[in-house]
């Protein structure tokens, strides 16, 4: 069984800001909006960055999940790991051998779909998907919540993939080997920091140094042009340094 980081989703009080620097900043184009999200009171964007995508979703209404994690964790930043698994039955079937409660699922012809409960996983947010139908297990292949023609949006003059999602935990041995645990693979010391290596990304566990509780603190992007990627984060006014930028409450590391 394999299991590949598909999917990046953000959370922000403003989505045209956040989407718009995304855009800007990155260089990035929106492929698709889902309207399903209107369920849950947000409204979002999805961009394609390489065969993955980012998402940000945004409150529209008051007394929403969304809204009371911004709350949470004191405004705009990192909300869900969405990962891509090529067999889905085993995977609930481990879920709920461990115990751990499910937040939200559906199951569609070409869909099926599993979020688990942060308090019982830790860290963040941790979905596991499968897409079914012609050419649903390939690295470029047909992902429903994108859209129909998510790849036509493709833009890779700035960054091309994410390598890593980052982490932040009261307790990153714990967080990590509770991951671990879930998607049944190994946890690695690299750098002395707990890791999972999935199919296409790493899973990094940190501690919380921002003066912010858990969540999903930073990903690393495979980049293109640094240099580009760095002035237009000045011009849009973005916090940066030398290889990192801070875009919606996130770490984004330039690799």
């Amino acid at each position: 069984m394999w299991l590949r980081l598909r999917q990046i989703a953000l959370i922000a009080e403003k989505l045209s800001l956040v989407e718009q620097q995304l855009i800007d900043v990155l260089g990035l184009r929106v492929c698709f909006r889902d309207p399903g999200v209107a369920h849950f009171g947000l409204e979002n964007a999805l961009l394609p960055i390489g065969d993955q995508l980012l998402e940000v979703v945004a409150p529209i209404q008051e007394n929403t999940t969304g809204g009371r994690y911004l709350e949470r964790r004191g405004g705009d930043g990192g909300y869900m790991v969405i990962t891509q698994c090529d067999d889905h039955k085993p995977r609930r079937e481990r879920v709920a051998n461990l115990g751990v409660r499910i937040v939200n699922q559906f199951e569609s012809e070409v869909f099926r779909n599993m979020q688990l409960h942060p308090k019982d996983t830790g860290g963040s947010f941790f979905e596991i998907d499968e897409q079914l139908g012609e050419g649903a297990h390939d690295v470029d292949g047909p992902w429903e919540p994108a859209g129909e023609d998510w790849q036509s949006a493709k833009a890779e003059t700035r960054v091309t993939g994410i390598l890593a999602a980052e982490l932040q935990c009261e307790d990153p041995q714990a967080v990590a080997h509770r991951w671990a645990e879930i998607a049944e693979m190994s946890v690695q010391d690299v750098d002395e920091v707990p890791t999972i290596q999935l199919d296409n990304a790493t899973l990094r566990f940190v501690h919380c140094t921002d003066g912010r509780p858990e969540g999903l603190g930073g990903i690393d992007l495979a980049t293109v042009d640094v240099g580009a990627v760095l002035e237009a984060a000045r011009q849009a006014g973005l916090d940066c340094s030398e290889n990192q930028i801070n875009l919606c409450g996130m770490r984004i590391n330039l690799r």
